[in-house]
């Protein structure tokens, strides 16, 4: 526990190397007060010399400590050496009181208000191995979400090595509704579920889908036989990552260049493409163009490779006299960049339709 502090803490490792050099001090001078008296004083009485040197109190010297030679002149490079180390060792303590009690205080109050205005996130409950990398998939996506975890050390951590200090973080038990209203969850779009037992996950599911009646709950289960009941419980999906694994495995055999290509497109940490699907809203400027009449090649080049329409039905590779209705959404191939583009060109009333089609 202590090591994870001092990893997540950088002041504290600060506070720990002071008191090293501080406590050598101690040693140090205490050692040489010792050798230098030959006996003459005890250690107990050479510590407290030393101790009230380092600290520039000096109430009196040592017994007879003028006709010792060489004491007088370790005595001064002790407060020379002193001031300095408790100086630091001051300083240190007050910046970790600050960052550690103050700072936190209003860094947890800050992050209490920014979780409370928010709406349209997803909340994602555990962050374990497959939470980890859900997070890592929202980062990289660009999309607001808040973690829930038992383990405070655990998010820290995860704020620090994913998000640089800017993770949206509850410390709590996911399957209580407190700690879910707390998260946001009654004004999320999303929520996914990433406990380790299939049965935190069911009690997420039940407590979610009751506080919250549209979003989307995806629920991580280890068990196939209890997929049916997620989807009773409110899941709107449900992932079985052993499943996926083993599909994954035979995958690599069958097609490795479908599989190649998905890997690059994902680890691409420079171009970021992502398979994404964006909604058609109501009162869109897109509705009743044709998808070539658009500008969504112009201005965000996405490739739009499939189109759900409002029926739910799918058209891969659709042509480009395909009118977009309100209700569908198109599946698009893009980097993140042109992912948000998008999406703020289908939520706009009004878009310039492609010159290229014009006249």
């Amino acid at each position: 526990m202590l090591i994870g502090w001092l990893y997540v803490n950088p002041t504290l490792r600060r506070l720990l190397y002071a008191l090293v050099a501080a406590n050598t001090l101690v040693l140090v001078g205490s050692l040489g007060y010792d050798a230098l008296g030959h006996g003459r004083w005890s250690f107990e009485d050479c510590v407290y010399m030393t101790i009230i040197t380092l600290s520039t109190v000096g109430f009196a010297e040592l017994n007879n400590m003028s006709h010792v030679p060489g004491a007088r002149a370790l005595t001064v490079a002790l407060i020379a050496g002193g001031v300095g180390t408790i100086a630091y060792v001051q300083g240190t303590v007050t910046a970790l009181l600050v960052e550690g009690v103050i700072g936190q205080a209003l860094r947890r109050n800050r992050m209490r208000k920014t979780i409370g205005g928010m709406s349209g996130h997803i909340v994602v409950a555990g962050a374990g191995a497959t939470g980890r990398h859900s997070i890592e998939e929202l980062l990289t996506t660009q999309t607001p979400f808040v973690v829930i975890d038992r383990d405070l050390a655990h998010l820290e951590r995860l704020n620090e090595e994913l998000a640089k200090g800017k993770l949206f973080y509850v410390a709590g038990d996911a399957t209580e509704d407190a700690v879910l209203l707390a998260a946001g969850v009654d004004r999320a779009r999303g929520v996914v579920s990433a406990l380790t037992s299939d049965k935190d996950n069911l009690y997420v599911t039940l407590s979610a889908r009751s506080l919250n009646a549209t979003a989307r709950i995806v629920t991580k289960v280890t068990d196939s036989t209890v997929i049916a009941k997620m989807h009773r419980a409110g899941a709107t999906s449900v992932v079985n990552p052993t499943m996926i694994g083993g599909r994954r495995m035979a995958g690599e055999c069958i097609r490795p260049v479908v599989h190649e290509f998905m890997d690059q497109m994902f680890r691409d940490k420079n171009r970021n493409l992502r398979l994404e699907d964006v909604t058609i809203p109501p009162g869109s400027a897109l509705i009743g163009l044709a998808l070539k009449d658009t500008p969504i090649r112009r201005e965000t080049r996405a490739l739009v490779i499939a189109v759900r329409s409002a029926a739910g039905e799918f058209l891969y590779n659709p042509e480009p006299d395909l009118c977009i209705e309100e209700g569908s959404a198109l599946v698009v191939l893009a980097e993140t960049e042109s992912i948000v583009k998008l999406r703020r060109l289908v939520d706009s009333s009004t878009a310039t339709p492609s010159q290229e089609h014009l006249g």
